[in-house]
């Protein structure tokens, strides 16, 4: 290796940042699609097999604790093997899965293959791993837009197939509508190749210490930022899982009609396109964790709202707008904090840790959402809960420091 490669922090070859971007936007466009629709296939498969609601959430929460215990692994790997590889393994998993849960004939097999396949799937497929690979390839004043590039993108996978699912259940069958986003899955594949290769960063200045693995996830574990911001991201993961796969049933609860609760999937992720791309404008230039605790704030004040008001189509397409806006818009100051933190050499592996943290909270938000309602009848409850949590993570983010660590603090900005 020459010197002048060897000194870069990517690998030898110059990326097309430009290509980066948009193949990586598409592979979150797709691949986040998917497993947002799935609270939409609650009711009709719950009903075609005789399973209460509890085993359909508990097969999600598994899926999303999966998704979070795998994903640290999968940043690893990406981190030392290169993203591309990661990725096409994860789309054909995600595949395969999909399908097994249109075949699934009893709870154990709905929990392997929309809990675990889908789950590992998706750690090795989805928009953390996406934007970890923009942290690599641009610069550092660029890494907060890029992000939220990269989230909005995901979200724009939730409104497109937030549209598509009802009726591709309504007019196919909820078993060939799995099939069919089990093909667009596979569709994912040509599009890893270009987020080929991996960060081999190298030290450049004279005051930077080079880091193995085990160093770098014991310096961010030893940082209290960090732990403060895997606290915070934990209610973010509560949030989104239990509305993505609760609110649909919950309004028909209500007596509307089931195309209430698709659209209001579909406008979350319609202005969470919105709310990430501003989370990225604004944390590129002002105080990330302020902005994180104002969003958590938001979003308790928008479930209190949502409760107090009468359940109505206005209502609950206002409240689908606001949560869109406050959605994902947690994921780019998040994420931007990490590497601000610690640099963009390990983010996949840094960022994959905070994120098993949200995905603990999707786990409890999914399936203590079903056990409640099977024992009361009711979401009060959860949806009470989700508030008390707003309220904390508003507190926690707010003393987090927005600086490198000392190892970093007198080496310029990437």
């Amino acid at each position: 290796m020459s010197r002048s490669s060897a000194a870069s922090p990517l690998s030898s070859a110059r990326p097309n940042v430009p290509l980066i971007i948009v193949c990586g936007c598409l592979i979150a466009l797709l691949s986040f699609g998917p497993r947002s629709a799935l609270g939409m296939f609650l009711l009709p498969m719950t009903e075609a097999r005789g399973w209460s609601r509890e085993i359909f959430a508990l097969a999600l929460a598994i899926q999303n604790l999966t998704w979070g215990a795998a994903q640290p692994f999968a940043g690893m790997l990406a981190d030392r093997y290169g993203t591309a590889r990661v990725f096409a393994a994860g789309v054909v998993i995600y595949a395969i899965g999909l399908v097994a849960m249109a075949y699934a004939q009893t709870p154990v097999w709905l929990h392997v293959s929309a809990g675990v396949m889908i789950g590992i799937g998706i750690a090795s497929s989805s928009f953390a791993l996406v934007i970890a690979a923009f942290g690599r390839v641009v610069t550092a004043e660029q890494r907060s837009m890029a992000f939220g590039i990269g989230t909005a993108s995901g979200s724009m996978g939730q409104f497109v197939f937030g549209f598509l699912a009802p009726p591709l259940i309504d007019g196919l069958g909820w078993q060939v509508a799995l099939i069919a986003m089990g093909g667009v899955m596979l569709a994912v594949l040509p599009l890893t190749f270009a987020l080929r290769g991996k960060s081999v960063h190298t030290p450049t200045h004279a005051h930077e210490k080079e880091q193995n693995l085990k160093q770098a996830v014991a310096e961010a574990f030893g940082t209290r930022g960090y732990i403060l911001l895997t606290f915070g991201f934990f209610v973010c993961g509560f949030h989104v899982a239990f509305i993505t796969v609760h609110l649909p049933p919950y309004i028909v609860d209500l007596g509307l009609e089931p195309f209430w609760g698709g659209l209001s999937i579909a406008l979350i992720g319609l202005f969470n396109i919105f709310g990430s791309l501003a989370s990225g404008y604004i944390g590129g230039r002002f105080s990330k964790p302020y902005l994180l605790s104002v969003i958590y704030l938001s979003r308790a004040f928008a479930i209190f709202i949502f409760l107090m008001v009468p359940p109505t189509p206005f209502t609950v397409m206002v409240f689908a707008g606001v949560m869109g806006l406050l959605w994902l818009s947690t994921v780019p100051p998040t994420s931007g904090l990490v590497a601000v933190m610690f640099g963009p050499r390990y983010m996949g592996t840094l960022f994959g840790f905070v994120f098993f943290s949200h995905q603990l909270g999707s786990f409890l938000g999914i399936w203590l959402g079903g056990k409640l309602y099977d024992e009361t009848g009711s979401y009060d409850t959860i949806w009470w809960l989700g508030i008390a949590l707003g309220l904390f993570a508003a507190v926690v983010h707010w003393p987090i420091r927005e600086a490198p660590v000392e190892r970093l603090a007198s080496v310029p900005a990437e």
